[in-house]
C-alpha cells in the first residue's frame, strides 16, 4: 500500500514542541506521528479518545485566558436581531 501524504508546516512554541516531543517519546513515536495520530481522532469522531486527545492539546497549546467581556447594551443591532428571531419562530 503506498501512502500519499502533503507537508504541512506549522509554528509551535518552544514549549508546545518540547511537549509533543516528550509524549511522543513516551508512546515510542516520531512528532510527527503523534500529532497525525491526535489530528485523525480529533476529526474522525471517535469520542472514547476525544476527551484525552483535548486535554493533550490544551496541555500542550494552552487554552484561551479568561478575559471579562464588558457587558453589551442592548441597541439597534440586538433589537433588530430580536425582532427578526420572533418573526422567524
Amino acid at each position: 500500500m503506498m501512502w500519499c501524504m502533503q507537508r504541512t508546516n506549522i509554528y509551535l512554541e518552544d514549549r508546545q514542541t518540547a511537549v509533543l516531543d516528550r509524549l511522543a517519546a513516551e508512546e515510542g513515536i516520531s512528532r510527527a506521528e503523534l500529532i497525525r495520530r491526535i489530528l485523525d481522532r480529533a476529526i474522525g469522531g471517535n469520542d472514547s479518545d476525544r476527551d484525552a486527545d483535548l486535554a493533550r492539546l490544551d496541555f500542550a497549546f494552552g487554552s484561551p485566558v479568561e478575559i471579562d467581556l464588558p457587558d453589551r447594551h442592548s441597541g439597534p443591532r440586538e433589537r433588530l436581531a430580536d425582532d427578526l428571531q420572533v418573526r422567524s419562530e
